[in-house]
């Protein structure tokens, strides 16, 4: 898992905005479409989504 200088600027994005984070990461995928999805049900299931998508990808 390489760290690339844009990570903490997705890391904070993944906190406020979770979707921005996550399509930042991986674009419009299934990830993006998961994590707005679990954003709209509840907010801290989208930041643990978008954190683990960040911090795996």
């Amino acid at each position: 898992m390489a760290v690339t200088a844009t990570d903490p600027l997705k890391i904070i994005l993944a906190i406020l905005l979770p979707p921005v984070g996550v399509f930042l990461e991986v674009g419009l995928t299934a990830h993006f479409w998961l994590n707005l999805l679990l954003t709209l049900l509840g907010y801290i299931p989208g930041i643990i989504h978008a954190l683990w998508v960040i911090l795996k990808h």
